[in-house]
């Protein structure tokens, strides 16, 4: 089975970039959770529930990939923190804040949206093979 990527993956400095980026998501949306005074507890149970997305893949890849990217785009936890903002829950806003900790955490780590190819094939490039941490 061909898991390579149906685009180029990026490579080098703006490889680099976007990983510095998700760092910088992570770090600000950790340093907002705690000046809101969100609880840490939670923030720990909710940081791997995006990951629940993977579950997709058992139904196929392309359903997979597609779940796995809904779940790990800015996107959504932006339109949670916009809904919570607009009507003042604050636990959406704690819900946005710790869902775009774990998509920055990814990013930082080389995990890339996914391809229909298969789960190891993303935009940052093929996890698994040591070439995602190469072109870093």
């Amino acid at each position: 089975m061909n898991t390579a990527p149906a685009a180029p993956p990026v490579t080098g400095q703006p490889r680099l970039l976007l990983r510095l980026e998700g760092l910088t998501a992570l770090a600000a949306a950790v340093t907002a959770y705690g000046l809101a005074g969100g609880c840490w507890t939670l923030f720990a149970a909710l940081l791997l529930l995006p990951d629940l997305a993977m579950a997709g893949y058992l139904v196929g890849r392309r359903v997979g990939a597609l779940a796995y990217n809904l779940a790990h785009s800015y996107l959504a936890p932006a339109l949670v923190g916009g809904i919570g903002l607009v009507t003042e829950a604050e636990a959406a806003g704690s819900v946005a804040l710790v869902w775009a900790a774990h998509i920055g955490f990814d990013r930082a780590l080389g995990y890339g949206l996914k391809y229909p190819e298969g789960f190891t094939a993303t935009h940052l490039g093929t996890i698994g093979t040591g070439q995602a941490a190469s072109r870093a």
